[in-house]
């Protein structure tokens, strides 16, 4: 037996690469098919969240469903990339809907594909923090007065020594009406827990992935047929195994996901425990902690949303290539805008548009996808649009508003208010239309050609970095410098240091970090304090300021990057070598002076060379 304690401990890629050694990994099922070719039409919605009125709405208008909610897409196959469960209200009927619709579109020809996303696993495997009250409901009639007074007694037999009317109304607040009703219907063979674990995580129609989080190096590492397979079967394993160890009375039927491997792991040792009933326990630790449950599982990755494309391009190609798909679509992460959006060279199309207006603010969409054609319709039943490119994360605070249009307000808008702020910074206030948006200006050095700071912020764009915020030349109360975007509430890196927050960042720090040295000794940043690394606390996404020590004349690396890992992938490859002599002539050579331009020409090639 492995030591309880020692397995708790271990990495979840640890882990999880055990645990796929270890498996005997059944063949699909008949006919299951995670690859689909010549479909002349898709639609695919996301994160319905239980918002079924929004999610027919949006159906109807794809015309994939009729005025009664039947099947009318014919030969269209429909996806939804996980998440119809948790926060709103009418779970259920969603789960009956789509159960209602596969087989209608099959018999037209046509196909229904639910992904699993990260909240159909929390469901499966006891972690209903997000389940609402009205999703309990739903279940209220499936569970009987027996029932709950038999898990209430076994409740309380777990807890003697504790006040009755107190457990009493702890129990209530655990297991509300409907709880062990939906327990019940989300067991392996329950109703819903059966069909949800026939689902797959990813599947590929044309040249198209579809999956709910994101394309991670896992993907990369597992392709297709691995991800579906061993990934799922983590999942239909712990859910498995789940039921056995509480059936058994070892695990309270309310404890949550998040408690069963510390309550089991705590189980004195008992020789006449059966084999069986062992292995459940110890499969339940450690599949607590497998690759399906980590953040860069396809479920849970963001990175595809929350990374530089600098950082991200080289694991995107690789997961692409793994599932020999040319772009993917992706929910789980909803758009800053609320529409649907596309980046990294228009290979990931993001479709969660927070469908559940009440707990995220937006409205059904469903991108169409017709031959080479993209384009969205909306629950409104509005004429058909083209998917948008995703704001740059630098300038996420003002999502609404592409680069140019900031660009514009920054230069030519209307100063409203100029101050300093508790830091010494000076604050403008601009004008922007809409409102106000607040900048930092910032002095041109006393040098003539030598802007450093609008160099950085076009050399961020040269590269497509985007981690220096939107920068304009601005004259200010007589002063000829510049205003920079600046974020709302960001958090520099001192405090973030302090309070050791940041790593649960939708781009991983140190991947961002190591893009923040390569960007340093490229440009030759001198010096980088603390309070010139700031971080938007609401993604932890990078934000690069305090550039008036860059720009050297100078060749190698500045002394505090001395030891610093610089990896340069083949994204930075390619984006160094696109910068050739004559686009940064002329893109810099306004704002550097000619010894400058020649240094970083010099640092740009040493990069190449792998020789900086």
């Amino acid at each position: 037996m492995i030591h309880r304690q020692r397995l708790h401990r271990l990495s979840r890629a640890t882990l999880g690469m055990l645990l796929l050694s270890a498996l005997v990994l059944p063949l699909p099922a008949l006919g299951e098919t995670w690859r689909w070719a010549d479909v002349d039409k898709v639609v695919a919605v996301s994160d319905v969240h239980g918002a079924y009125d929004a999610m027919v709405r949006t159906l109807q208008n794809a015309e994939v469903l009729d005025d009664e909610a039947a099947w009318a897409g014919g030969r269209a196959h429909l996806v939804i990339t996980g998440d119809i469960l948790d926060r709103g209200p009418d779970s259920r009927k969603v789960m009956d809907l789509l159960m209602r619709l596969e087989p209608e579109a099959e018999a037209a020809g046509g196909r229904v594909h639910l992904l699993l996303g990260n909240h159909e696993i929390m469901n499966l495997t006891g972690d209903l923090r997000y389940v609402s009250t009205a999703e309990y409901a739903a279940f209220a009639p499936d569970e009987t007065a027996a029932d709950r007074e038999r898990a209430f007694d076994r409740f309380q037999s777990m807890r003697p020594e504790a006040d009755p009317e107190a457990l009493k109304r702890e129990f209530g607040m655990l297991a509300p009406p409907g709880y062990f009703g939906l327990r019940r219907a989300f067991a392996p063979d329950g109703r819903y827990g059966k069909w949800l674990l026939e689902k797959p995580l990813i599947v590929v129609i044309d040249d198209t992935a579809f999956v709910h989080g994101g394309l991670s190096p896992i993907v990369t590492e597992l392709g297709l047929e691995g991800v579906n397979r061993e990934l799922k079967e983590q999942v239909e394993r712990y859910a498995t195994q789940l039921a056995v160890v509480t059936d058994a009375g070892l695990l309270d039927a309310t404890e949550s996901f998040h408690r069963h491997a510390a309550v089991l792991e705590a189980l004195p040792e008992n020789a006449g425990r059966p084999a069986e009933l062992e292995a459940a326990i110890e499969d339940v630790i450690r599949l607590g902690n497998a690759s399906v449950h980590d953040t860069s599982s396809p479920v849970w990755y963001r990175g595809n949303v929350g990374c530089a494309p600098l950082i991200e391009i080289d694991k995107l190609d690789g997961a692409l290539s793994a599932l020999r798909a040319e772009r993917v679509v992706i929910g789980h992460t909803p758009t800053v805008s609320r529409r649907v959006l596309q980046r990294l060279g228009d290979r990931v199309v993001e479709i969660d548009t927070g469908m559940l207006n009440s707990a995220y603010g937006g409205t059904g969409h469903a991108l169409i996808i017709e031959g080479a054609e993209l384009r969205v319709v909306t629950e409104a039943g509005s004429e058909s649009t083209s998917p948008v490119p995703h704001p740059r994360s630098a300038a996420a605070d003002v999502a609404a508003l592409d680069v140019s249009e900031l660009e514009r307000i920054l230069a030519e808008g209307e100063l409203r208010s100029v101050g300093k702020d508790q830091l010494g910074r000076s604050i403008v206030r601009v004008n922007g239309g809409g409102g106000e948006i607040a900048a930092q200006f910032v002095r041109n050095p006393r040098r003539k050609g030598f802007v450093p700071e609008l160099a950085a912020y076009r050399l961020d764009r040269l590269l497509a970095l985007d981690m220096v915020p939107v920068t304009v030349a601005r004259e200010v109360d007589g002063d000829v410098g510049v205003l920079q975007l600046l974020a709302a509430n960001a958090r520099d890196e001192t405090a973030r240091g302090a309070s050791g927050e940041g790593y649960s960042a939708w781009c991983p720090l140190p991947e961002q970090w190591n893009a923040m040295y390569v960007f340093d000794a490229l440009a030759y940043n001198a010096l980088r304090k603390p309070q010139d690394i700031l971080y938007n606390p609401g993604n932890w996404q990078l934000l690069l300021t305090g550039h008036g020590e860059a720009f050297g004349a100078k060749n190698g690396r500045p002394a505090w990057l001395k030891d610093a890992p610089l990896e340069v992938g083949k994204g930075w490859e390619d984006a160094l070598s696109a910068m050739n002599d004559d686009v940064l002539e002329a893109e810099l050579g306004d704002v550097l002076d000619k010894r400058s331009l020649t240094a970083l020409k010099k640092r740009r090639d040493a990069l190449l060379d792998k020789t900086l």
